[in-house]
């Protein structure tokens, strides 16, 4: 015996449904997901802005703070000098120096790495055997630590090693030079030595690049009559470009912060006289070996400032148009 419509729904209570129609569970209103959506969002970011907080956001006040003491690490900072510390940086000839080896780095970088990386590039694009083992071979380096790298050359660019006896070997032994003890060449040696190491990377970047521009526009320019130098200067390059511009940013703020590579591989004494420094070293010899921690701060401080401002420029007047036509918005009706 079934159960009717009346027994199930009776008079004056609800309306019975139509029939063969469930009855509509209650779904969640507009702001019962808006909620949820934020409550999703909120447990999957803070972990890692307290992280961010913690390891970033916290060190850099503390930097900030410390900069404006004459310290030396002993004890709480109590000899307050307010902006000294930054204005004895900027009157330090030998910081000025390295600033001027960073600027050179970061414009030699661009002018050198770009043309050869995208040249390579272009040309391991094309298929041809053994393509798989020269790109391995390009990216080698860029994998290798870089305190292995400024080792190695350190060993191979010294007084009678396997440069200078290389040249001698072929009779151009007039060409040689104390590599990385000579004030006037040094800065010009380390530049081939990053550019050697970090060449890898732009290439394995622009390659990628390079996989994306269609077949079918090359083909067609080709069918169309152009050479291989108009079709690689009329689409191929206009569609890197936004892969090219991305590589000048990371090359910029990494020839800004350098450190490892020159470190390792230059003389101290040399480094001290300002020819082989750049502004990480001498925040570290300032700050770490000579017990200055105030005024090295004050010059970390100066390093995150000049790259900030770098960052947001090249943002600003080079990776504008790319970011806005990353982003997308919809017309809600």
């Amino acid at each position: 015996m079934t159960a009717t419509n009346s027994t199930l729904y009776p008079a004056g209570g609800a309306s019975a449904p139509p029939a063969g129609r469930r009855p509509d569970r209650r779904r969640p209103t507009g702001a019962a997901q808006t909620r949820r959506k934020w409550y999703e969002i909120i447990g999957l970011t803070t972990p890692a802005i307290i992280v961010y907080v913690m390891f970033v956001l916290v060190p850099m006040g503390f930097a900030v703070y410390y900069s404006l003491f004459r310290w030396r690490g002993v004890g709480a900072p109590t000899d307050f000098v307010g902006f000294d510390n930054y204005v004895l940086a900027f009157e330090d000839p030998i910081f000025v120096d390295a600033l001027r080896n960073n600027a050179f780095i970061v414009v030699g970088s661009l002018l050198i790495q770009g043309p050869v990386a995208l040249g390579i590039a272009l040309l391991l694009n094309r298929r041809f055997r053994g393509r798989g083992v020269f790109r391995m071979l390009v990216f080698v380096p860029y994998v290798l630590a870089e305190v292995t790298v400024g080792i190695m050359w350190k060993l191979i660019l010294t007084d009678g090693g396997t440069v200078d006896a290389l040249l001698r070997s072929i009779g151009l032994g007039s060409l040689v030079q104390a590599w990385l003890a000579d004030l006037d060449i040094v800065i010009w040696t380390l530049l081939a030595i990053l550019t050697w190491k970090y060449v890898g990377f732009a290439i394995i970047l622009l390659l990628a690049g390079l996989s994306n521009v269609p077949h079918e526009l090359t083909e067609a320019a080709a069918i169309d009559g152009a050479n291989w130098w108009q079709v690689q200067r009329h689409i191929t390059l206009p569609l890197l470009g936004p892969t090219i511009r991305i590589w000048m940013f990371l090359s910029m703020i990494g020839s800004l912060q350098v450190f490892d590579v020159i470190w390792v591989t230059s003389v101290p004494a040399v480094r001290s006289l300002g020819a082989s420094a750049t502004m990480a070293t001498y925040m570290v010899d300032n700050g770490f070996f000579a017990r200055l921690w105030g005024y090295g701060n004050a010059v970390a401080v100066i390093l995150f400032a000049i790259s900030f401002v770098a960052a947001l420029l090249f943002q600003r007047f080079l990776l504008r148009r790319d970011i806005q036509g990353a982003i997308t918005s919809r017309r809600v009706n």
